[in-house]
């Protein structure tokens, strides 16, 4: 099998393939050449508590060195474990026990050499116990401790169930076992044609192939590794005597009160010791049939932490190693959250842990007030101090805090509100609208901006005559409170005037209105507003707008033209009404239009003119020439 046909493989298998593999590489001696990966990490899923090893493997001149990093960061955890082979171009970073919060992550393998600098990614998933799916991988039965004479066969047994059914493979001090380098001296057995029955048989054994060894079950559903078991070789023609030793120590654990555990001791020597547990003065295991060389300590519905002494004895010595179970419940509440600096977007908060014994972090949790959806979350809070940015402008919010240790998240604390502070209006006023008292008093109109950003204090309305020559800075003001009308006064008859209105608060001025025209001719409409275009068909467009106020309007006047034909404009009258449908037009073409009311007193002000495109013919295939006027189609 070459490197490219093994891709089907799972990604342990995989990694023992390329090891034997990578055996008959032989790189250029005298030319350098850029890192390659034959073995790049593949995409895992384990269970929380368990274990998962990722392989990593380059070729390249000078040979590279392989780096693992998590989130761009170099792994460094009690329980992240790299072991190198092949001088250090190949690499198995192992994860044990798992963590679900803290080990999920893309994980990075980067391969450098004086050339270059190459990198791998693959995603870790941890699932907890109770989303474990079905089918999962799980072991029925994994190698046990194992003592045989030099040239004798050794078999390690290993079988395993799931759906679809697991591939199994082997690991040996961590690295993937090599089957296929041993000339069929090193094998897994198979059974009916799969290796299912994956029992791992060493031929004519050495001292090289003592070590620990664990199998793993992999499927589509995830990966499982077995409990290590450790081969021991032994030669008869020298008769050793070896004192005890612990190969497996008992290792401590974190329990939730009534949980579980299994605590695991093994010891070797020559003779094999026996092994006991205690726990203070309280002997646990029964002296008249003490195994030899393993014991595994069961211990359910746990309430109260204790410490748990491994005791191994031979005639040559006794030896003791003690693991911890600590009962450990999810984290109490923080306390004291406040609010200790707002702006208009962004609140700082403090609080204090609540909590006797350190935490793993906080999860920072907020929302609008009163809002229907849940909160969102910051996760990962290392400090009891956090600020919260992207919020909008003068909302109130609510804000709670959550402590996470390594059994879980604990309850929330205590809800606190506070509302962001003032910013300037981001939008202007809405149905800005404009009708005559007299010949020199207007009556301006308006609807609070969309987005105020605070509270507004008041409106200010721009004004002139000459809105064409003067920027608007130049115009006339008048302020007014936060009401939603005002007049000008004073105004200059038969002119007309050009009108722009903003809010602002306590921050500063928003932006200012669209411009809206009105003419101080007693009798005469205003300027229609919120005048919009939008096409129907590929003939038709349909405009609408609000009727200038209760000014009595008999009739409109509207304007329209193609956007290059500014010279020939169309001029339509039609009856009272709040909306019109402009038919005829051309396909696929930019009008624009303007629209003035008419009273018995004469016609108004048109507005600015407005856009809109028709749509494209839906009678002429896209494969055809567009001839308008009637939409003749032919073929190009």
């Amino acid at each position: 099998m070459n490197l490219r046909s093994s891709r089907g493989l799972s990604p342990v298998i995989r990694g023992a393939l390329y090891v034997h593999l990578l055996a008959g590489i032989i790189l250029p001696s005298h030319s350098e050449s850029m890192p390659s990966f034959v073995r790049s990490p593949e995409d895992q899923t384990g269970i929380s508590g368990g274990v998962v090893s990722f392989i990593c493997q380059a070729v390249g001149e000078p040979r590279p060195r392989i780096t693992w990093t998590k989130k761009g960061k170099k792994v460094s955890s009690q329980r992240f474990e790299v072991k190198e082979f092949d001088g250090g171009s190949g690499s198995v970073l192992r994860i044990q026990p798992l963590r679900t919060n803290r080990d999920e992550a893309i994980y990075e393998c980067t391969a450098t050499n004086s050339m270059a600098e190459i990198t791998s990614t693959a995603k870790l998933n941890v699932l907890e116990e109770d989303q474990i799916p079905h089918g999962f991988p799980t072991i029925d039965m994994g190698p046990q401790l194992k003592v045989v004479e030099r040239t004798t066969t050794a078999t390690m047994l290993c079988a395993a169930s799931g759906n679809p059914d697991p591939e199994i493979f082997w690991f040996k001090d961590m690295l993937p076992v090599d089957t296929s380098s041993t000339n069929g001296r090193i094998k897994q057995l198979r059974s009916g044609g799969t290796p299912i029955r994956g029992a791992l048989q060493i031929e004519n054994s050495n001292m090289s192939d003592e070590g620990k060894y664990e199998c793993v079950a992999v499927n589509s559903a995830g990966t499982r590794f077995s409990s290590p078991a450790n081969l021991y070789v032994r030669d008869q023609r020298e008769v050793r005597r070896v004192p005890p030793r612990f190969s497996i120590p008992p290792t401590s654990h974190e329990v939730m009160p009534g949980g579980s555990v299994n605590l695991t001791c093994v010891a070797v020597g020559s003779p094999m010791p026996f092994v006991k547990w205690v726990s203070g003065e309280v002997q646990l295991s029964q002296e008249d049939h003490l195994p030899v060389g393993r014991n595994v300590l069961e211990l359910t519905n746990i309430y109260q932490s204790a410490n748990y002494t491994c005791v191994a004895m031979s005639d040559l010595g006794v030896i003791e190693a003690t693991a911890q179970v600590v009962v450990k419940a999810l984290p109490k509440k923080p306390i004291f959250l406040g609010v200790v600096e707002t702006t208009a977007t962004s609140v700082t908060l403090s609080w204090e842990s609540g909590n006797s014994e350190p935490v793993s972090y906080f999860l920072v949790q907020y929302r609008p007030k009163l809002s229907d959806n849940g909160f969102q979350e910051v996760d990962g809070v290392a400090s009891t101090r956090y600020s919260i940015g992207g919020l909008s402008p003068f909302f109130e919010y609510e804000f709670r805090v959550l402590a996470v240790n390594s059994v879980g998240r604990g309850p929330p604390s205590n809800i606190v509100e506070t509302r962001t502070g003032e910013q300037a209006p981001s939008s202007p006023p809405l149905q800005v609208q404009a009708r005559l008292l007299s010949s020199t008093t207007i009556l301006v109109q308006w609807e609070p901006p969309e987005e105020p950003n605070g509270r507004i204090l008041g409106y200010r309305i721009y004004y002139s005559s000459e809105a064409t020559s003067n920027p608007t800075s130049h115009w006339q003001l008048h302020n007014t409170d936060d009401s939603k009308f005002t007049t000008l006064s004073g105004l200059t008859p038969d002119v007309t005037y050009s009108l722009r209105v903003l809010g602002f608060t306590s921050v500063g001025d928003g932006p200012l209105s669209d411009v809206l025209q009105i003419k101080t001719q007693q009798g005469v409409p205003g300027q229609p507003s919120e005048f919009e275009a939008e096409a129907e068909l590929d003939t038709r467009i349909m405009l609408s707008w609000l009727w200038p106020v209760q000014d009595p309007i008999i009739s409109y006047e509207l304007l329209y033209w193609e956007a290059n034909k500014a010279a020939d404009k169309h001029r339509v009258t039609f009856s009272a009404a709040g909306s019109y449908a402009v038919e005829g037009l051309k396909p696929d073409t930019q009008y624009l239009f303007s629209l003035a009311a008419r009273s018995e007193k004469g016609l108004g002000v048109f507005t600015q003119p407005v856009e809109a495109r028709t749509t494209q013919s839906s009678e002429c295939h896209t494969t055809y020439t567009k001839i308008f006027k009637g939409c003749e189609c032919r073929d190009n």
